[in-house]
């Protein structure tokens, strides 16, 4: 009876020992809590040891109950006074209860308590006090107390919240036994980046606010004019006439509102005309080409800004509007310090009643004489036949473009034709909506066999060859009334008239009244008395029959073939369209956020196609040389800086930059 009573009387002590242990290493806990970072409490919560068992429990007991408490309350003397309060109350209790041990299972301590008890006991550095040594505090900047995350239970409210001093002088080495305890942080809530909008592309973030647009679309210079030739002659020999030339599309304004669901991903900022304007003429000012080839022209702003603005940067400005009712068109600049214009001739591929060529775009034909400085003598320089033009976007519409692209040709050898037959330097550039290596791309460098070709394949800027109908090109592509042959020459340039004109006298047109066909009566001709019903009488000594001569000069046949176009310009690309240093294809555009190449600058060289050869020109020089070149983006790039426009870039497009040497000759 008497021991029972004992026994029920021991029992709320153990229990309230068990509380003040538990707020004890609670305490111990949330210093070690504070003092790590989160990511290391979150990487180290799953991976928590079990505590020991129940002999090393009994054991770590007993060896506290040995030390007593003069040991431990000297070295919490010094420490924070909730800390030497909870320590003093627990060892208390530890030497007031020996017979602890004997309590029943469910009064023994915790094995979680144990393992929290047992890894501050075997530290690897000790406490600053239990050394002797007493290290300067840091100051810590903001309130003297900190709010240290715990558990809620209620016996642990009195440890909710702990000196700063406390948590910086201790230094604790984290152990995962202890870190096991503590309870991980809510994550904190980090605001969405804004991702690329396209579906099925990936989400796409975008640069870092500190690193500048300009870095990541850096683009260099590549410089061809000490690299030699297929011919081992190096671009820069002689003396030549050096030009630079740009071709840009500059997104009409008008274009982009009408198709705003491709620039989603822009900031409207960006978007703004104004904003864009100065972007537009910061980089022509930058780069300060000698001419300047621009597509997606709007014609308020041409007139308004870009020419009055151009020609403050001393360049004489052409501009060609789209017929019908578009709002853009094309436009070739030119310093006339560098050139003197020779003539200048607007192409328009409309075509009344022709199904073929019923659609509003343009181009733009110059001829310019290269200036050469006085100090060089008596020198000329050829010509220089700049085209520029914007072709038809639908990518099922091959047969258009094609058509298109003949009419520009034809006009470019017109031009371009010298006296002599053959053609001085050309440079066509422009945006043809089509991807390097498509059937348009090879009729402009070597011709095209297009008899049964599917339209849609032309461009190759889309597959269509699932659709059950597909429009085929049929030869000829063309009709003759165009005037336009297939060797994309007008008719007049190849049939040329003659400068004589023929004189007949009178006499000799007279023996015609009398002839064997003048006086056949003609079938269904009506019978009127008088009139038609007598036949003319051939006057005495007329002989019967005259010599008939062809007085009429017969119309020229349109040369045609049998389903091939080709023309005699010899053009090939200042581009090659990949980037051999990153191993992924130049872009010139992104829409829809798929990077590919429309944008070209074709130049009068004869291509050298050799698959052996590993640099980068694959062209005999000529007349004209290019001395070099801006590098092309990849796709990956564009995507770092959210595509295009972008706060950098304020077009769709990249500008294609070039430089040319002409070769200067004695007269």
């Amino acid at each position: 009876m008497i021991a029972s009573c004992l026994c029920y009387l021991l029992l709320p002590a153990a229990r309230l020992f068990r509380a003040l242990s538990d707020a004890f290493f609670t305490c111990r806990k949330n210093v070690l809590l504070a003092k790590s970072s989160s990511s290391q409490v979150e990487g180290n919560f799953a991976m928590a040891p079990r505590g020991p068992d129940q002999e090393e429990c009994e054991g770590l007991l007993q060896q506290w109950r040995e030390e007593g408490s003069s040991q431990v309350l000297s070295t919490v003397s010094d420490g924070p006074l909730v800390d030497k309060g909870l320590a003093e109350s627990s060892l208390a209790l530890l030497m007031d209860n020996p017979g602890e041990q004997d309590a029943t299972p469910e009064d023994t301590w915790s094995s979680r308590q144990l393992s929290d008890l047992r890894a501050a006991e075997n530290l690897e550095e000790p406490f600053p006090e239990v050394l002797g040594e007493e290290e300067p505090l840091p100051e810590v900047e903001g309130p003297m107390w900190a709010a240290v995350p715990v558990q809620t239970g209620r016996q642990y409210t009195d440890c909710a919240v702990l000196p700063v001093g406390a948590l910086a002088t201790e230094q604790w080495d984290e152990d995962p036994a202890v870190v096991a305890w503590s309870i991980a942080p809510e994550p904190v809530p980090q605001e969405e980046a804004p991702v690329w909008p396209f579906e099925g592309l990936g989400q796409l973030q975008p640069p870092p606010v500190e690193i500048p647009y300009h870095e990541i679309l850096w683009r260099e210079w590549e410089d061809f004019s000490t690299q030699p030739d297929v011919q081992g002659l190096e671009a820069g020999d002689g003396p030549q006439f050096q030009f630079t030339l740009m071709s840009y599309n500059i997104l009409a304004q008008d274009l982009m509102q009408q198709s705003s669901e491709l620039y989603l991903h822009c900031h409207p900022d960006i978007l703004n005309w104004s904003y864009r304007f100065a972007n537009l003429m910061q980089e022509f000012q930058h780069w300060d080409p000698d001419i300047l080839c621009l597509q997606e022209v709007q014609e308020d702003h041409y007139w308004e800004q870009l020419e009055p603005s151009l020609r403050m940067m001393g360049f004489t400005c052409f501009y060609k509007r789209r017929t019908g009712c578009k709002t853009d068109g094309c436009a070739v600049c030119y310093k006339p310090t560098r050139f003197r214009l020779l003539c200048a001739s607007p192409v328009e591929y409309f075509r009344p009643g022709l199904e073929l060529l019923n659609r509003d775009n343009v181009g733009l034909v110059l001829l310019l004489q290269p200036l050469v400085p006085e100090g060089l003598g008596q020198v000329s320089v050829a010509p220089l036949c700049v085209a520029n033009t914007h072709v038809l976007y639908n990518p099922r519409r091959g047969d258009v473009k094609l058509a298109q692209m003949a009419i520009l040709l034809a006009e470019v050898d017109k031009v371009a034709r010298l006296s002599d037959g053959s053609h001085c330097p050309i440079v066509l550039c422009g945006d043809l909506n089509s991807v390097p290596d498509s059937p348009l791309y090879n009729f402009i460098r070597d011709g095209l066999q297009y008899h049964g070709m599917p339209a849609w394949k032309v461009s190759g800027q889309e597959d269509f060859s699932h659709q059950l109908y597909q429009r085929k090109l049929q030869a000829p592509l063309w009709p003759s009334s165009l005037g336009i042959t297939d060797y994309c020459q007008y008719v007049t340039s190849c049939h040329p008239t003659s400068s004589e004109r023929r004189k007949y006298s009178r006499d000799f047109l007279l023996r015609f009244r009398f002839c064997s066909m003048a006086c056949r009566r003609p079938v269904g001709l009506v019978l009127l008395e008088g009139v038609t019903d007598t036949k003319p009488e051939r006057p005495a000594g007329w002989a019967e029959s005259v010599i008939e001569e062809d007085t009429s000069e017969s119309e020229p046949d349109v040369p045609r073939t049998a389903g091939t176009i080709q023309h005699c310009l010899h053009l090939t690309s200042v581009y090659t369209h990949f980037l051999p240093q990153h191993g992924r294809p130049e872009v010139t555009t992104m829409p829809l956020g798929l990077g590919t190449t429309v944008d070209y600058i074709f130049f009068s060289a004869e291509s050298c196609e050799n698959g052996n050869r590993t640099d980068r020109r694959l062209y005999q020089d000529g007349t004209l040389k290019l001395l070099g070149r801006l590098s092309l983006l990849s796709e990956e790039i564009l995507w770092a800086a959210n595509g295009l426009p972008n706060p950098f870039c304020s077009s769709d497009h990249l500008c294609l930059l070039a430089s040319f040497g002409m070769e200067i000759a004695a007269p």
